[in-house]
Formats: structure tokens, sequence, C-alpha cells
């Protein structure tokens, strides 16, 4: 037996994969996927999200890509693996993922700038907007990089901008837009993904069990306290302790997670709790 069907779930509740069913629509969520879309349908060009590790960054990102209007967007989501791209790269991945066909295996960045330029401006001739999300950009770290979007940002005809560029990347991405100011000074929209706050922790917490078919409460409201202290907001720590505090509860065959499961979970996770909050603080 596994502890789904000790708990009588459809599915594990807290894996932490980017499925598109288990989106939370959260307040702080919904207010920076509205702020983005805005950038996206006035085409500002580029807008930033930024974010410490597990916020949810990369959910957000394909849930924005999922949002898109296929019939009026040509749309494409890159992640970025690893900092050593080059232009060129760059280029042809974009090429191919607005729909250029036929890209020269060894086209030099010129010939790739000309395909993508006319396959922008088709683009616009079908009253269609080109918008490329870019998902781990702390990764983009060269300069000769961030030049290369600054120089597809100034693809322009008279009707307006060519493409919008939404980068969501680890905070250090501001630093590394800094290395090219220009393109810095070109940011239109930037957007903070913050920790959780109790409640939206705990309403997280109870969303993700609804979707993977929970009809009781398995978590007591100690237990979700302790889940937030613990993982100090971060959806990503938070799956990872609901996660593991659902398999020892079905080992120690508790009907209901209470603190004393989350508190030895996270000890043998080794997770800190964030540190109490003084009264002062509480003002």
């Amino acid at each position: 037996m596994s502890y789904e069907q000790f708990y009588k779930l459809k599915e594990q509740p807290f894996a932490n994969t980017p499925d598109p069913r288990f989106y939370f629509d959260g307040s702080q969520h919904a207010e920076v996927l509205t702020r983005l879309m805005h950038a996206v349908n006035t085409m500002k060009g580029l807008a930033v999200v930024v974010g410490d590790l597990g916020t949810g960054k990369t959910m957000l990102a394909r849930r924005m890509l999922d949002a898109l209007d296929e019939t009026k967007i040509e749309s494409a989501l890159l992640v970025i693996i690893h900092s050593a791209i080059t232009p060129e790269w760059l280029l042809r991945k974009i090429a191919l993922q607005l729909g250029v066909e036929d890209v020269p295996e060894a086209a030099d960045k010129v010939t790739l700038l000309t395909l993508l330029y006319q396959r922008l401006a088709e683009l616009q001739g079908q009253g269609k907007k080109a918008v490329v999300l870019i998902d781990e950009a702390n990764m983009l770290q060269r300069r000769e990089v961030m030049e290369e979007f600054r120089g597809l940002l100034n693809l322009e005809l008279p009707e307006g901008k060519l493409i919008t560029f939404v980068f969501f990347g680890l905070p250090e991405l501001e630093e590394h837009l800094a290395v090219d100011p220009p393109l810095a000074q070109r940011v239109a929209l930037k957007c903070r993904m913050k920790s959780f706050t109790p409640e939206t922790t705990r309403a997280y917490i109870q969303h993700r069990l609804r979707v993977a078919g929970a009809s009781r409460e398995l978590f007591a409201p100690e237990a979700l306290e302790a889940v937030h202290r613990h993982a100090r907001g971060i959806p990503r720590l938070i799956n990872t302790l609901c996660d593991n505090a659902l398999l020892e509860g079905f080992l120690l065959k508790r009907d209901r997670i209470d603190a004393e499961v989350v508190h030895g979970v996270a000890r043998d996770l080794g997770v800190a709790p964030a540190p109490a909050a003084s009264p002062g603080d509480r003002r």
C-alpha cells in the first residue's frame, strides 16, 4: 500500500514538477500574471520576474504560456540550462520556436537575424504578436548574449515592437542585466515573487490536496503552521515537507498529519525553521 491509497488520494499531491493541474492561483500569482499579460498585450518589449529558489517562477511561466491565446500570439518557452550559450544558439532557438522553417545548420548571426526579422514581420502582418518566455534567465550571464536581446528589442515597424520577452530568474538576474545598461533600461515591467504568508501556505496545501482527490482535511491546523514555519513560505520546500509528512504519517498509521510529524520530517530533511517573530515584529 502507498500513502496515496492510505489517504484515499488519486495521486501524489506535492510532486515538485510544474504540473499545470496543480497551479495555485493565489493573489500574488494572479497579480503577477495580470501584469505580465498586460506587458504582452501592449508589446512592452521586456518584462522581468525575479524570485528566490522555489518561489514558483517555473510554474508561473508555464501557466502564462498556457494562458496566451494561440490565435493572436505566437509564443515560445525557452529554458536556459547553462551559462555558456552563444548568440547564435539563442537566435537559432528563438527562430525555430517562432516557426522559422529550414534554418541552415551553419547559418551565421546575420542570416539568423534576417530570417527571424522576416518571420516577425510576417507575424505582424497576420495580426499576431510574438512572445518568448525565458525561464532560468539568471543563466544568461554573458554580455554578448544580453546585447543580442537588446538588438532583437530594436526590431520595430511603425506599428510597434515586433517581439516581447519575459525573463524569469533568480534575483541575480538583475545583476546580469546590468552588464548591458541599455538593455536594463529597456525593462518595462519588473515583478518580484515573494514567499507565502501563513494564510497562503494553508490555502496552497489545501488546494493541492483537493486536486489530488482529498475528501477531508489531512493536515491538522498546527501541522499547517509547522509546515509554513519550517518551509519559510517557499512553495518548493512546502511540497517537500508535505510529501514526506504524508509518507511518515502513512508509516505511523496516522489518520491525520499533526505538528509532531512535520517537525520530525523537517529534522530528517535538515530544514531549519524560520525564527519566531518577536512581539515587536507583529505590530
